[in-house]
């Protein structure tokens, strides 16, 4: 499910497939390996130079809550530069990401690519989804009528797009992707009273990321010729989502 190569002026964000920096020390294992689990700070944490506030364009996701899926309670937490580049660069180096988001390399390819969203206007904001405290993946929630993608489909006002990845190899493969897509779909339309759908633009050669979002509720729009790819365009309608 990664997203489209645009010029990070217009758009930060790549597609999703479904495929630590730390502040606790809390240890879990996590691809057979030994990690120190993830926290966020602590409300009166001091900010990082990196740090900026999302914008105010998707309802601000940092305020929406957590919401209960099958595998947990999950929760958007907006991406910290400072905190989070380490992981988030490591997920983007498994060569099953990095061949549809295109950021694998040092962890200064992925800051870059946060900051650019960051240092936006809001109209893309990074989130990890955590679940059960847990950071399982990587999102980016953006404006589809105020991107470059609006180009190239009947865009509605207030459309607003998705990108996931799903960071850990154990958690491939086991349906968590379908349900954190159709969860967060349904977040954005319950926070989001303007907006009355959600749309997704896999790559058609990702097989994977297009079955989650048909298995999480969104319905086949679409293929759709970008300038770097041919996409299915997905979406999740909110007077559907209950059939779907």
């Amino acid at each position: 499910m990664p997203p489209t190569d645009h010029p990070a002026g217009e758009r930060a964000n790549r597609p999703v497939d479904d495929a630590e920096d730390t502040l606790e020390l809390p240890l879990r294992i996590q691809d057979g390996v030994l990690a120190q689990q993830w926290a966020p700070e602590a409300p009166d944490a001091p900010a990082h130079p990196d740090d900026a506030a999302p914008g105010e364009l998707l309802d601000d996701p940092e305020r929406w809550g957590p919401t209960t899926t099958s595998r947990g309670a999950l929760r958007l937490v907006p991406v910290r530069v400072g905190r989070d580049a380490a992981l988030i660069s490591r997920w983007m180096n498994d060569p099953a990401v990095a061949a549809f988001w295109h950021l694998a390399g040092p962890e200064s390819v992925t800051a870059d690519h946060l900051r650019a969203q960051l240092d936006g206007d809001g109209r893309s904001v990074p989130c990890l989804g955590v679940l059960d405290d847990v950071p399982v993946g990587y999102f980016e929630l953006y404006r589809a009528d105020l991107d470059p993608l609006a180009r190239h489909y009947p865009a509605r006002p207030h459309d607003t797009g998705i990108h996931l990845l799903i960071g850990g190899v154990a958690d491939r493969g086991r349906g968590i992707g379908s349900t954190l897509l159709r969860a967060v779909a349904d977040l954005v339309l319950d926070r989001r009273p303007h907006c009355t759908r959600v749309v997704a633009e896999p790559d058609l050669r990702n097989a994977p990321s297009v079955a989650a979002f048909l298995s999480g509720g969104f319905r086949f729009a679409a293929e759709v010729d970008l300038p770097d790819k041919r996409v299915a365009l997905m979406v999740r309608d909110r007077v559907l989502r209950t059939v779907l």
